[in-house]
């Protein structure tokens, strides 16, 4: 617990302890945490000297940000016209069937996340998933699978 207070402060320590830095921290501590919990808003109120509710409502106003814990590797099926044209629906199936979870849940294992993404402006890929930072374009049947496969090799090594 010690540890993890270190980290909150030393996130919080980055910025200057003003109002107009208030999403930049909150950014900053999903990044570092994958989503926010309750004594993470806590500590930036406190530092910011804001109400809690203020934040409470920016982390539930921006789609970014998640109060919900997430897995490690977050896997975001991209839905906008194109992809969903070109099949983004079956993609998201398979790779639901892969992990035995539904959009908007996280596995047992904290491993992987499931969320659906309006666009992500590479409608010339599409269908477009991205999982870890990685964009993976034209998406064929059952590369939604293989997708789940290469993190999960990925987490074994």
């Amino acid at each position: 617990m010690e540890h993890a207070q270190q980290t909150i402060t030393k996130i919080l320590q980055k910025f200057p302890a003003q109002q107009r830095f208030s999403l930049a921290i909150l950014q900053e501590i999903q990044k570092e945490y994958n989503y926010i919990s309750a004594e993470h808003l806590k500590a930036a109120a406190d530092y910011l000297s804001l109400p809690l509710s203020q934040l409470f409502s920016m982390a539930t106003f921006y789609k970014a940000l998640s109060l919900d814990k997430k897995g490690k590797f977050i896997i975001r099926v991209c839905d906008g016209t194109a992809c969903h044209i070109r099949g983004s629906q079956n993609i998201l199936g398979e790779i639901e069937r892969a992990l035995g979870i539904r959009e908007g849940e996280t596995t047992e294992d904290g491993l992987f996340s499931i969320e659906i993404v309006n666009c992500v402006g590479s409608c010339a890929m599409a269908p477009v998933v991205i999982c870890d930072e990685d964009y993976f374009g034209n998406v064929a049947p059952g590369g939604g699978e293989q997708i789940v496969e290469t993190y999960r090799k990925k987490e074994a090594e």
